[in-house]
């Protein structure tokens, strides 16, 4: 299973990637595999302002929905526009292709509170 070490993830099996003020989040290698066969994701609007740990958006596969749940609080800035017609970039490249969302970060306070890739690894 692949964890990059460079970014911070939370117990509801999301990422982050920090880049300055904002972040781009996604879902976890585990997460993907555990849902199976991704068919669609369903984002929040750009500009929409999103709560930690509030749910923000779901993620259909074949067998299950589940919701995607804002890892920081803030607005999002730009949504994954090629998952509309390629929502099988999330199981294919969950860390690359497969972002979903990138946020503005409103509590920069926030990303101390996600888990490193070896607390990850020790969650699941």
């Amino acid at each position: 299973m692949n964890i990059p070490q460079s970014l911070k993830y939370t117990k509801e099996h999301e990422w982050v990637r920090e880049d300055g003020d904002t972040v781009t989040v996604g879902i976890t290698d585990h997460a993907q595999g555990e849902l199976g066969d991704i068919i669609f994701v369903e984002f929040p609007e750009i500009g929409q302002k999103i709560e930690k740990d509030e749910p923000c958006g779901t993620i259909e596969a074949v067998k299950t929905v589940a919701d995607l749940f804002a890892p920081i609080s803030g607005t999002v800035i730009e949504i994954n526009e090629t998952l509309d017609d390629s929502p099988e970039s999330v199981n294919n490249d969950p860390y690359g292709d497969g972002w979903m969302v990138k946020v503005s970060v409103s509590e920069p306070g926030e990303l101390d509170n996600l888990m490193s890739a070896d607390q990850y690894q020790e969650m699941i």
